[in-house]
């Protein structure tokens, strides 16, 4: 089977080697599919020691360029071995030597003054900068909204990235560098990162990728279906937009069509007026509308604006930059400050719709806090700061002192982090790091509330006979599932994963878990079959093309009249029947007995086989044929296992 031979040993291989934290072998199967992932600390006094971030997404974004595009930078000249230097924000300074990989440097010697251009040169654009090549030479260039060429002193110029009335480059031009040693070679700092030419401007490539400059600010959305991480990135002008890390894509940040933050400017700009302040910060909870400003001031009101409540949080100003609610209770927000001293409540909290806000700040260290995240079941509150990401737990349901912070570690890059978010399950917890894009790992408080979810996509759904399930946050010694032992086949601090048994029955089960934390208990519906699609930590949905294994993405779409192979969990009992915890034969694998449907934008598919997946235990191997017409584009696929379907996941799809 082609799948056998030539795909499952190369996907044991990489899944092992990218998720880095639990093998995957012949006998070991389970596949700890890392949406959440990565080492999980004992205890809130060791929030940072074994903590191991992972990045999702690169730091450049798609813009429709020649190249990927970064963020606006300061600076760019050459080095006296043709390396180039950049300056990004906040001073910071890389060189990269192979024009692919940057690594930084901030004693790179600062940039020599530029030759001289000849008197008589006159720039193309009013605010042009002028560069000479070298002394003597009548090559120039300039620097403005576009890039600029004169061969005979500056009585001529060629416009160099002037293309249907935009630049080709993206944006304004900040700073031109050439090569001293060679005039054909030239740099720009632009509003949309670093660009190169080898050929004096007659082509560019950009070097934004791998170059930490990704200026986000905001984590608008948790990976979540077909969706992937939204967030929100700066723009020279300082006002923001949306770009998201779609699933199968893996080449950039892409813009969001639907940019959620034009909503939420438009109320910001409204609460403005309405309130006779600068609004900073908005968030509303039903009727419930929370505001913040400039001033350190905080407005709640309790009938979608028709009265509002003030307070006053901090007494020498400061600037609210984010809400975090609680959609179960409109009397609960904490709120996020920044001020200009570095002191002062820096995180507050509200019990009742605004009345009064308690300072949660304890020691956070002198600071700027731009995001609060919080999981009110286990009291776990994180705060983003300019000093990096912080940690405790404090009471959430009543009137209490505030309790000391702990840092979060574990490798992260030294820089601010501008805002955190709990994905809606509370196993991931994110952070948005200033330049160097965003970061995600386990969240520590899943420790103290271990949860069950299925091992395909983290889900929560109902079980079914033989799903993969994983208990997040705890290793499981032994685990009984009705009634019965269920095989654990793979255990670690950060989550263990068990089969629930083919014999199970009924309409629910309980599963009890002995773990290092004691004996964890879950009650889980219990159906015939529970479909999920296996996805991995970024979403990505694991496709395979039959005949050559290659996992499918936007670089290897899905084609018409291709055979397409699924990895699944959860489609019920097969057919002869198998053992619990044993790893399907290489051959004639068990059939799955429910009936299955599959769909692709609601297109019906042709199943061509569904079997336990060869090798593995507890996977399922489905076989699809795709029809020989397929729009082209991002698709929706879901299959249908006894009427119930499986999580829906996004198939690019070429001619």
């Amino acid at each position: 089977m082609q799948f056998v031979k030539e795909t499952s040993d190369r996907l044991r291989v990489e899944w092992t080697q990218d998720m880095g934290h639990l093998s995957t072998t012949r006998n070991i199967a389970g596949l700890l599919l890392a949406a959440a992932v990565l080492s999980l600390p004992v205890d809130a006094q060791n929030a940072g020691a074994r903590l191991r971030w992972r990045p999702v997404g690169n730091t450049s974004l798609i813009s429709g360029l020649a190249s990927n595009r970064g963020g606006p930078v300061e600076a760019v000249w050459f080095q006296s071995d043709s390396s180039i230097a950049t300056r990004l924000s906040g001073g910071r300074v890389f060189v990269t030597t192979d024009m692919e990989t940057w690594r930084r440097d901030d004693s790179a010697p600062a940039p020599s003054a530029a030759p001289a251009p000849p008197d008589a040169t006159v720039a193309p654009e009013r605010g042009a900068k002028l560069r000479a090549t070298r002394p003597g030479s009548n090559v120039v260039f300039a620097a403005g909204r576009y890039a600029w060429k004169s061969e005979d002193g500056g009585l001529n110029w060629t416009n160099l990235t002037y293309y249907k009335g935009e630049s080709i480059l993206g944006g304004a031009i900040r700073e031109l560098a050439v090569d001293p040693s060679d005039e054909q070679r030239i740099a720009v700092a632009a509003d949309s990162g670093v660009w190169f030419s080898a050929d004096g401007g007659l082509s560019w490539q950009g070097l934004n990728d791998g170059l930490p400059n990704l200026p986000v600010r905001r984590i608008l959305a948790a990976p979540a279906g077909t969706r992937g991480v939204v967030i929100g990135v700066a723009k020279a002008d300082g006002e923001l937009t949306a770009m998201e890390w779609a699933p199968a894509q893996s080449l950039g940040w892409k813009p969001v069509s639907d940019d959620p933050l034009r909503a939420e400017d438009a109320a910001r700009q409204q609460l403005s007026v309405v309130l006779g302040a600068e609004i900073t910060a908005a968030a509303s909870n039903g009727d419930t509308v929370f505001a913040g400003d400039s001033s350190g001031r905080l407005f709640v009101s309790a009938d979608a604006g028709r009265t509002w409540r003030t307070f006053v949080a901090a007494e020498g100003g400061a600037r609210v930059e984010r809400f975090w609610l609680d959609p179960a209770d409109r009397s609960f927000a904490l709120a996020a400050l920044s001020a200009e001293s570095g002191l002062g409540p820096r995180i507050v909290r509200t019990l009742n719709g605004g009345g009064y806000w308690d300072d949660l700040s304890a020691n956070l260290p002198a600071g700027a806090a731009y995001g609060v995240a919080a999981d009110r079941t286990t009291g776990a509150v994180y705060a983003a700061t300019d000093t990096g990401i912080y940690f405790t737990y404090a009471d959430l349901r009543a009137p209490a002192p505030p309790t000391a912070w702990q840092a979060i570690g574990g490798g992260l890059p030294p820089s601010a982090v501008r805002d955190v978010r709990i994905d809606a399950a509370g196993n991931l917890l994110l952070a948005a790091l200033d330049g160097y894009g965003i970061y995600a790992v386990l969240a520590p408080h899943r420790q103290r509330a271990p949860q069950l979810a299925h091992s395909a996509d983290y889900a929560a759904r109902p079980a079914a006979p033989g799903a993969l399930l994983s208990v997040v946050g705890a290793r499981a010694s032994a685990v009984m599932a009705g009634g019965a032992a269920a095989p654990v086949l793979a255990a670690s601090d950060e989550e263990s994963q068990i089969q629930v048994p083919f014999e199970a029955a009924g309409s629910s089960m309980q599963v009890v878990v002995n773990a290092a934390q004691g004996r964890v208990t879950f009650g889980v519906p219990l159906r015939a079959t529970a479909p999920a699609i296996l996805i991995d930590r970024d979403g990505t949905p694991m496709l395979l093309d039959a005949l050559s294994g290659a996992q499918l993405d936007l670089l290897n779409p899905a084609r018409p009249g291709m055979k397409l192979q699924i990895l699944m969990s959860g489609l019920g009992k097969v057919q002869p029947e198998w053992p619990t915890g044993l790893q399907a034969p290489l051959e004639d694998a068990p059939r799955v007995t429910a009936p299955l449907k599959a769909a692709l934008n609601g297109v019906p598919l042709q199943i061509g086989r569904a079997t336990l997946a060869p090798g593995y235990i507890g996977y399922y191997l489905v076989e699809l044929d795709l029809p020989e017409l397929l729009d082209s584009g991002a698709s929706e696929l879901v299959v249908e296992a006894a009427g119930v379907e499986s999580n829906r996941v996004r198939v690019y799809v070429s001619q």
